[in-house]
């Protein structure tokens, strides 16, 4: 018999039940670490509410509403599944690498992917940014962590190249085949170009913002990233993150703003 740690009333609890809890909050901990400050997010916060809700039920044996709330659940995890398949990908991601990687291999890995995040210097950047505003030349560029962006990267063209200036003008240029879509930057590499970017549904969005800023926002509302946009029509800069787009940004704006945001990056790693 399972030796008891502890009783209230009529629920006993053993050793094996307190390990249970602490796997289950160590999961759902990793997935909210995924999902932060995301739609995903509070999507992930109703659900776990409304099983919290069945489990109540269940246990208050009201079978009529268990049964409805049981149906209900069955269908919403095939929801969730495809409504979290990006998220689901990235959870995999994580415990395969840490299946194939030592801890000291992991760790060094880890440091030499936080150095070069935020020892790569962006005035190369912030001046394509500039020539391309004066030149009303489009351009989407996203920044962020690997693994959020690898799904989006694996949509375009790889790349890997050392930013610079005119590598940025480059793939922007009017006639080039890379210009549609958007170039990704992680672990201070330009990742690869002519990437998809999911397009945002909302609706209370002004209706001069063009189909880029709708990206940049659209993938600000699922990663932690932040999207530079440059309007073909107007040239202004523009700067996406956490679902929110400051527009008409000047150069000096745009570089505190992208400091800021690769020192919290770093501050999180």
């Amino acid at each position: 018999m399972m030796p008891l740690v502890f009783q209230i009333g009529f629920l006993e609890v053993h050793w094996v039940d307190i390990l249970d809890m602490f796997f289950v909050g160590l999961l759902l901990y990793s997935f909210y670490t995924l999902v932060r400050g995301t739609i995903a997010a509070r999507v992930s916060i109703g659900f776990l509410s409304l099983y919290l809700i069945y489990l109540i039920v269940e246990a208050s044996e009201m079978k009529l509403l268990s049964k409805i709330l049981g149906q209900f659940m069955g269908v919403g995890m095939v929801a969730l599944i495809i409504f979290f398949q990006t998220e689901i990908k990235k959870f995999l991601i994580i415990l395969s690498q840490t299946a194939t990687l030592n801890r000291w291999q992991a760790l060094f890995v880890a440091a030499r992917k936080r150095q070069n995040a935020t020892a790569w210097d962006i005035n190369g950047l912030i001046d394509a940014t500039k020539r391309m505003s004066e030149a009303n030349t489009g351009a989407l560029i996203a920044i962020g962590s690997e693994i959020e962006l690898n799904p989006y990267i694996e949509t375009g063209d790889r790349m890997e190249a050392i930013i610079s200036k005119s590598l940025i003008l480059s793939i922007f240029f009017k006639n080039s085949p890379m210009h549609d879509g958007a170039a990704i930057i992680t672990n201070g590499r330009l990742m690869a170009a002519r990437c998809r970017l999911p397009i945002s549904d909302n609706n209370t969005l002004p209706t001069h913002l063009g189909l880029r800023h709708r990206a940049a926002l659209g993938l600000t509302e699922h990663t932690e990233a932040s999207v530079l946009v440059v309007s073909e029509e107007t040239g202004q800069i523009a700067l996406a993150r956490k679902g929110e787009i400051v527009m008409n940004l000047s150069s000096r704006e745009l570089r505190t703003m992208l400091l800021e945001f690769l020192n919290s990056q770093e501050a999180k790693a």
